[in-house]
């Protein structure tokens, strides 16, 4: 947090990074020994550019899966105050703006950080968090294939779907809900999530778009409700029946979860900075099933 002190007495300062990446060749978000991820090759770069003593630990509003992108990561890392200064070098552009620069140009292609600035000292990217919007993209029509977008997108060729039947179903899902059904099970972890947003779409390229906003995500629940929703897009299940399973609370094998590539993290939204501490306690807490 900054204000903290370092390891020798030096004092650290909260960098939010924004940050955006194909996810195409990462074995996800998070670091793993011997995988490309996109926190390794963030921290290493951090380390390289900034000339640390020590590993940059950065913290991310959503830890993606293996090949699912982001437009809109949010992370935080801490380092210390005068390795930002020094950011800047002979160069009058401040420290921030300096250290974008720098991060660019020890990146891989596929990954971009879009802005660094000083965060407050109660930011957190991942609990501070009030939402998390991701977009699955599919494409339905042969013909209308980018072979540019084939790895954002999802081609789906087995039946027409049916955008009406998909948003009747997906408007049963809103709310706060146990999701136990959609979400790959963490031991001692919540899978109560509250759905803000879950609606299709037709974008101008004709693609169909999946728009869905929550408090927060389980593991492969967006996958998973996309999945279910196409399932009654094309005639396959009833438009009661994600509810259904919603309702019943165990994996169903009816419902398919689908591949990661057209799924995209396009936004995270935060509280203003009076409110950051309070919203990371809030989201801390563990949430237990309604009675």
């Amino acid at each position: 947090m900054q204000g903290a002190q370092g390891e020798q007495g030096e004092q650290d300062v909260r960098l939010r990074l924004d940050v955006a990446y194909d996810g195409t060749d990462f074995a996800g978000w998070a670091a793993q020994p011997g995988q490309r991820t996109v926190q390794g090759e963030l921290e290493e770069a951090l380390v390289r550019v900034l000339r640390l003593p020590g590993p940059a630990a950065v913290t991310c509003a959503g830890r993606t899966d293996a090949g699912v992108h982001a437009r809109g990561q949010v992370c935080h890392v801490d380092v210390p105050s005068a390795s930002l200064a020094a950011a800047s070098g002979r160069s009058t552009r401040s420290p921030e703006v300096a250290l974008t620069t720098r991060l660019l140009g020890a990146l891989p292609p596929d990954v971009r950080v879009r802005d660094v600035r000083v965060a407050p000292p109660s930011f957190d990217a991942r609990f501070s968090a009030l939402w998390r919007r991701y977009a699955y993209r599919v494409c339905a029509d042969p013909a209308a294939e980018d072979p540019l977008r084939r790895h954002e997108v999802l081609q789906h060729h087995r039946r027409p779907l049916d955008l009406a039947l998909m948003n009747a179903a997906a408007e049963r899902l809103l709310g706060e809900h146990d999701f136990a059904a959609f979400c790959r099970r963490r031991e001692g972890a919540t899978t109560i999530r509250r759905l803000l947003e879950l609606r299709w779409d037709r974008d101008p390229s004709g693609l169909l778009v999946c728009r869905v906003v929550a408090d927060a995500f389980c593991h492969s629940m967006v996958r998973a409700l996309v999945g279910a929703l196409l399932r009654v897009g094309e005639g396959g299940r009833p438009v009661e029946w994600p509810g259904q399973v919603l309702a019943g609370r165990v994996r169903d094998s009816g419902v398919h979860v689908v591949p990661a590539r057209g799924l995209t993290l396009e936004e995270v939204g935060y509280p203003p900075a009076e409110e950051l501490a309070a919203r990371a306690e809030q989201a801390r807490r563990r949430r237990t099933p309604a009675p």
